[in-house]
């Protein structure tokens, strides 16, 4: 009777199960303390410096054009407050929001980047940023489109918890309605 109930099975299990059980405590904890006490709010100033379309043609359709946007911007921001212990990364990325007549909503990301805890990229002063990703848009939908905004979005990446994703106020900025020359 007391030699099955106290087999290396039985007590390795008892073992894996109340460590198992503390892990999940404490990670739980630290989820929570860095939720309720440590909830930055970070500064973002975000600014188009230059912005203009011009007609590409498709890549796959010799006779369909596409209008291919060109924006720079500059970009101030401070994400100290959003580095505690249990933050591991946050990753920014800057979307293009606007409506065409073929498409209610589009979204284009133009630009990411990752920062790490302790890299010293939490304070950002970029100015003329070029976007590294094309700005396309099926159609001619950019040209003489005033009503696009830009915001910068990011995700706060934890150690352990949830993976909140945050965005700043947006900016709008239009296009003319001429396209600009390949130059």
């Amino acid at each position: 009777f007391w030699a099955a109930m106290h087999t290396l099975y039985n007590r390795g299990n008892a073992i894996f199960s109340f460590t198992f059980s503390c892990l999940a405590a404490i990670a739980i904890a630290c989820f929570l303390s860095s939720e309720l006490f440590f909830s930055g709010s970070p500064s973002v100033q975000l600014a188009i410096r230059d912005a203009h379309v011009e007609s590409r043609q498709e890549f796959r359709h010799l006779r369909q054009k596409n209008d291919l946007g060109h924006v720079m911007f500059d970009l101030d921001a401070d994400f100290t407050s959003l580095f505690n212990w249990n933050t591991k990364q946050v990753f920014l990325y800057v979307v293009a929001e606007y409506a065409t007549e073929a498409n209610f909503f589009n979204q284009v990301v133009l630009w990411d980047k990752i920062v790490l805890r302790g890299s010293g990229d939490e304070v950002l002063h970029l100015e003329n940023v070029v976007p590294e990703y094309l700005f396309f848009d099926r159609g001619d939908g950019l040209r003489n489109n005033k009503n696009i905004s830009l915001s910068l979005h990011w995700n706060v990446i934890p150690n352990t918890g949830l993976l909140p994703r945050r965005a700043s106020d947006s900016i709008t900025f239009g296009f003319s309605n001429y396209y600009n020359s390949r130059g």
